[in-house]
């Protein structure tokens, strides 16, 4: 019981440290909005998180 959470802990600390490293912060502040929004259920605050990594993933594709 304590390798998966522990697993799915870890991984999570180390997408939030890629995403923080390669979009700065506002990597780190649409992740959270991402988890928050799914976490509570609350569609308008998870799309917002959404929005702001496609903007940042699309403004980096050019």
């Amino acid at each position: 019981m304590l390798a998966p959470a522990l697993l799915s802990a870890l991984s999570a600390a180390g997408l939030e440290q890629i995403v923080q490293w390669k979009y700065g912060t506002w990597g780190f502040v649409g992740l959270l909005l991402l988890s928050v929004g799914v976490k509570a259920r609350n569609p308008a605050v998870g799309f917002a998180g959404a929005a702001v990594l496609l903007t940042l993933v699309a403004g980096s594709v050019r």
